[in-house]
């Protein structure tokens, strides 16, 4: 069984694959990824109750931009379970002192319990029935510092048991889970996404965005992506509340 890969230049391609899109920055870079390395894509977005709705929409307008062969979306009601400030009633923290109060090692109230475990787990399903043996999902290296499941133990670990849980591996196919923004910076994620020609205006990033979908500007979100652009000499072309004023 391979180890989950790092690769972002082209490779050659066989059958359709599997891209968790969300809708942000590091979806899209991800999906375009796997676009420059020949593959069809079947693009899988998540409704899971997240007060930052408006990234549905922009997976829809980058699914469309990169002409993915199929987009299934799949309805999860996370909210049932809270504990995040993501899918509860919980203040989304801001700059300032509500950031600065934690400390580098803590998960932030922001982490929705067991969501990647089980994104990966409806990506897995529609691999098995879409005979696909790729899974591409843009866990990076800014959240794993934060969030438990996108650490590349974590991504080892779901691609081991994914390979005994499965019908097709047991039948010969093994599925391969890729991290291709793993090791990458936040800038050099863009970097690598203009290079492929993603259009990010067309993303949303925000953890707590207005009603338009514009930017809140001071969550970490929206502060990690605002850097990463700024040390490029770039604006961020997605829209923020300042703008609209």
């Amino acid at each position: 069984m391979s180890e989950s890969t790092s690769t972002v230049g082209p490779t050659s391609a066989s059958g359709p694959v599997i891209v968790l899109l969300s809708g942000g920055l590091d979806s899209a870079t991800v999906a375009a990824i796997a676009r420059n390395q020949g593959h069809d894509l079947i693009a899988l977005s998540v409704r899971y109750g997240q007060r930052h709705a408006c990234e549905l929409e922009a997976a829809r307008n980058v699914a469309q931009a990169l002409a993915v062969r199929e987009h299934v979306w799949a309805e999860i009601d996370l909210r049932l379970f809270g504990g995040s400030a993501l899918t509860a009633d919980i203040a989304v923290p801001k700059m300032g002192a509500e950031l600065g109060t934690r400390s580098s090692d803590a998960i932030p109230i922001t982490y929705v319990p067991a969501r990647n475990t089980i994104f990966l787990s409806y990506a897995l399903a529609l691999a098995e029935v879409r005979e696909a043996s790729d899974i591409y999902i843009g866990v990076n290296a800014v959240d794993y510092s934060g969030y438990p499941d996108c650490r590349p133990d974590f991504i080892r670990a779901f691609e081991r048991m994914a390979n005994l849980a499965t019908r097709a591996a047991v039948e010969g196919r093994t599925l391969r889970i890729h991290t291709p923004l793993m090791d990458l910076s936040k800038t050099a994620i863009i970097r690598t996404g203009l290079a492929l020609g993603v259009d990010y205006g067309l993303t949303r990033s925000c953890y707590d965005p207005d009603d338009r979908g514009f930017a809140c500007g001071r969550c970490e979100s929206c502060r990690f992506r605002l850097a990463a652009f700024a040390e490029l000499g770039m604006n961020d072309p997605a829209p923020y509340r300042e703008s609209a004023e």
